[in-house]
């Protein structure tokens, strides 16, 4: 009788525990052919391979661990040779192994608490978010990216129509810049002749802190933010040594205040964002990054069409930097979804500068193929001249293949 009572226990328990725990993920190849090669780089074939796997554990009824891992591998170099575990993302290259979030998230009553490795996005854009301090990406490619997790205690609190968001980072988590001697980073003629060397980071030991208050009303909601910390996204410092050029990035003392909103209409719903970043130390510059935006949906259509704009209220004398963000101020930008039955979508994504110097569209069609396969295939197109943001990746037009399989 004992060893029945047991065995039932057992069983039960190993139910309870099947319940509790909940997994996903999936293996990706991307294909990328470049028709162009660049100054820097001759690569026309880039393949990657991708292991992305999520698992979760609800341990109590109030508490709850997430976890999730990438394994990496690729022909060009993108991804470290050396084998490492990451847990902050930190290194030049794509680590073969990372902690891409590892967390716990505890809920009372109106409070929840997250603390760990995780994704915190704030905005309401759809392409260029000004206010999303705490999500850096991977700019390896600098026009197809991913958000990068940042080690935070996170806390929430909703009551009604108001939520209160409170984030504390302790530690940096930057984007991950385009490697030097690739096609993503475009040097002026005259610099290839001049032996460049990366001498790594110097960054900010100071922890990093942001609050955003988001009000829902009658027909509209609105969001206020502060953000304390550092820009993800570097400035450089150049020195001149015998053996030629030592390059080190850094990242500037910033403060941020934000507003975000969207306002349901009968034929469109309108979004705005902006931030205002000032400078404490006089090492950027201070200015203002807004975006309008006009979204409907119409069937099986989702059509996104806005403008990025960009006010600059004082302006330091470091032209050496890297800022996406900035670098798509002054553009229009759009985006078309139709999905095509359950299986099938197409989708064009683009943006063109006003001055019309430099522009990039994406056009993407995926499919379903059984139901644990994913076939993705897209094409960029990038246009535009040297000296704009966009236009200077002009050699960088590619067509992609993505073959997925989910389990």
């Amino acid at each position: 009788m004992t060893w029945r009572l047991a065995a039932v226990t057992l069983c039960s328990a190993g139910v309870v525990l099947a319940q509790a725990f909940s997994q996903r993920g999936y293996v990706e190849d991307l294909t990328t052919l470049f028709p162009q090669t660049a100054p820097n780089d001759s690569a026309h074939i880039v393949s990657e391979l991708l292991l992305r796997w999520d698992v979760s554990y609800q341990l109590t009824p109030w508490l709850k661990l997430n976890g999730s891992i990438d394994g990496r591998a690729d022909s060009h170099r993108q991804v470290s040779r050396e084998w490492t575990v990451s847990a902050d993302d930190r290194s030049l290259r794509r680590p073969p192994l990372a902690l891409r979030r590892f967390s716990a998230i505890a809920n009372r009553g109106k409070f929840t608490f997250e603390a760990g490795r995780q994704f915190i996005r704030w905005g309401r854009a759809d392409i260029l978010n000004p206010v999303d301090r705490f999500a850096p990406k991977d700019y390896l490619n600098v026009v197809n990216t991913d958000f990068l997790g940042v080690i935070a205690g996170r806390a929430t609190y909703e009551s009604g129509a108001n939520t209160v968001d409170v984030v504390w980072q302790p530690w940096f988590t930057p984007s991950r810049t385009p490697l030097l001697n690739q096609r993503w980073t475009v040097l002026p003629e005259t610099v290839p002749a001049i032996p460049i060397k990366d001498v790594g980071a110097d960054y900010p030991s100071r922890s990093q802190f942001g609050a955003r208050w988001n009000h829902v009303g009658r027909g509209y909601e609105a969001a206020l933010s502060y953000f304390d910390g550092y820009n993800h996204l570097p400035l450089f410092r150049a020195g001149i040594q015998l053996d030629g050029v030592a390059v080190q990035r850094y990242y500037p003392r910033l403060r941020l205040y934000g507003f975000d909103g969207a306002l349901p209409t009968r034929w469109v719903t309108v979004k705005a964002e902006a931030a205002y970043f000032t400078s404490i130390r006089a090492q950027t510059d201070e200015y203002l990054l807004y975006v309008l935006q006009l979204e409907r949906q119409q069937g099986a259509f989702v059509f996104v069409g806005g403008y990025a704009g960009e006010l600059v209220t004082s302006a330091t004398a470091n032209p050496l930097q890297f800022s996406p963000e900035r670098g798509l101020a002054r553009t229009f930008l759009g985006r078309a979804e139709y999905t095509i039955g359950t299986d099938k979508t197409v989708a064009v994504s683009g943006a063109a500068r006003q001055n019309g110097r430099g522009s990039w569209m994406r056009g993407e069609y995926s499919q379903i193929l059984g139901s644990n396969w994913r076939a993705t295939a897209g094409v960029t197109w990038i246009h535009g001249y040297e000296n704009d943001f966009l236009g200077q990746y002009h050699r960088n037009s590619y067509a992609s293949l993505a073959l997925r399989y989910s389990f």
